[in-house]
């Protein structure tokens, strides 16, 4: 059974429920009230005609008349069907309206009379009758039973009335409301049948950027429909991210490959070349050449192999860096002095080859201001940067300066080298990455800047760059200061 049916049935039940106590309770007051008035008037009766019955039955009088009574008492003489049985000549005198109707009153017997003091319901004929009964009792002895009845059709029909009247009312609001209850939770559960549509719909077509479409009131259901559209959101983030992670893994294999081809290949044909110069044992015939052309040969392999083995161990240095950047592992921080870290980076960075001017700025500003940090770290990501400027700069000049601002110290690496297009900043900083007029131009593998990158995350930091075509660029690595615990 859906909810909309559950939901309807336990309101139509309620209701139900709710009609029948109340049509109950209704039918209840106005029976007593209606019967109890009757009751009453019947035994003020009894009181008025009983000192007369007693006397006609003590002088042996068969008249029974009930006529005379008291106007208060709410009946007409007429309207009083009398009887009453004489115990010791077992006999009935009954009034004249009762003798036109044939019919008398059951009467107990004289031993279960003595205690009966009570009102019945009999109907003879079919008529209706309320019957006041009261024994007649002259000296503690019982000599008679009195029994004074009022045709009740009247009450009957009213009370009769009155039930059809409840049920039928009752029916009809319990018709009215399941019909209303049914399509009051239709329209209140249709934006759930939205939300097991659009379910399906990714279940079928793994399609997330479905949106449940809602205009109704932020209640419950709203609720629910905007968790529902916000888990939806996380979740296309989270598989676009999880689709841009296996597309970079992709990249990263292929450009990987890639890079380790080229040094494998040199390596590989050297290695071959070496042995068939050398060799005397595969039967192979060695090169016509002198001993001092084998000799120069030979040296410029094996230096082509140190070269290609150097480049390969460091692609594979930097990939396990990057590999353990992305497991999600980091280094340990402490705070160290910016100023002797950056004079030690400028006075290393001096012996390093290049062709462009080095010049260093007034590091003296630095001093004291401490970074939080790794020192080993910290230097690697800055000779990343200045490797890439002497790299890209083949004339003019590199500038390795720092400055201050709020609470921030910048660390500057600028060059008048080759410079980038604006379109190409956002990509730079990607795995095996590199300007497309610098590929085949100059050496690298695309991973130093992916590298330094991680490392300023980790540092809490950032980059700033600006870079034009054909006149250079510049780095620009923000650092948060932090001070040092004093020592003890």
């Amino acid at each position: 059974m859906s909810i909309r049916l559950r939901l309807t049935a336990w309101y139509t039940c309620i209701l139900a429920v709710t009609l029948i106590l109340f049509g109950s309770a209704v039918y209840g007051v106005v029976h007593f009230y209606t019967f109890s008035k009757v009751k009453s008037n019947l035994e003020e009766q009894s009181k008025q005609i009983q000192p007369n019955l007693v006397l006609y039955i003590s002088q042996g009088e068969l008249k029974f008349d009930i006529g005379g009574l008291s106007a208060t008492s709410g009946f007409q003489s007429s309207q009083i069907f009398g009887q009453l049985h004489d115990y010791n000549n077992n006999r009935d005198l009954i009034t004249e309206n009762l003798g036109r109707m044939k019919k008398t009153f059951p009467v107990p017997s004289a031993k279960n009379a003595f205690n009966v003091d009570s009102f019945e319901t009999f109907r003879l004929n079919g008529n209706p009758f309320m019957v006041y009964q009261k024994p007649v009792v002259v000296q503690n002895q019982l000599i008679g039973f009195l029994q004074l009845a009022v045709w009740t059709g009247h009450e009957e029909e009213l009370l009769s009335l009155l039930r059809s009247i409840l049920i039928i009312s009752a029916t009809i609001m319990v018709l009215m409301a399941t019909t209303f209850g049914l399509f009051l939770a239709r329209k209140s559960i249709a934006p759930i049948g939205k939300v097991i549509e659009a379910a399906d719909q990714i279940q079928k077509g793994s399609d997330l950027s479905v949106r449940i479409a809602y205009d109704g009131p932020q209640d419950e259901i709203g609720q629910l429909i905007n968790t529902v559209n916000n888990m939806l959101g996380r979740m296309e983030g989270f598989y676009k991210n999880l689709e841009d992670s296996y597309a970079a893994q992709r990249r990263f294999v292929s450009d990987a490959s890639h890079e380790l081809r080229t040094p494998l290949t040199t390596i590989r044909g050297n290695v071959d070349l070496l042995q068939r110069m050398w060799s005397k044992d595969d039967g192979s015939e060695r090169p016509n050449l002198d001993e001092e052309t084998m000799h120069q040969m030979t040296l410029e392999a094996v230096n082509d192999i140190a070269d290609e083995s150097k480049r390969m161990s460091r692609l594979v240095s930097d990939m396990l860096s990057l590999a353990r950047a992305d497991t999600g592992r980091t280094f340990e921080k402490q705070p160290v002095p910016l100023e002797i870290l950056v004079e030690e980076v400028a006075r290393r960075a001096k012996m390093l080859p290049r062709t462009a001017e080095w010049i260093t700025g007034d590091f003296s500003i630095l001093n004291g201001v401490y970074v939080n940090g790794n020192k080993d770290y910290m230097q690697q990501m800055l000779f990343i940067f200045i490797e890439n400027a002497f790299k890209y700069t083949p004339e003019g000049q590199v500038v390795f300066d720092a400055f201050i601002y709020k609470n921030q110290v910048g660390i500057r690496i600028s060059d008048t080298g080759i410079g980038m297009d604006k379109e190409e900043v956002p990509h730079i900083f990607e795995r095996f990455y590199r300007a497309d007029q610098s590929r085949g131009v100059t050496e690298g593998i695309g991973l130093g800047l992916s590298i330094a990158k991680w490392i300023i995350d980790e540092l809490e930091g950032s980059v700033e760059v600006v870079t034009r075509l054909g006149e250079g660029t510049t780095f620009v690595i923000w650092l948060p200061i932090v001070f040092p615990t004093p020592l003890e």
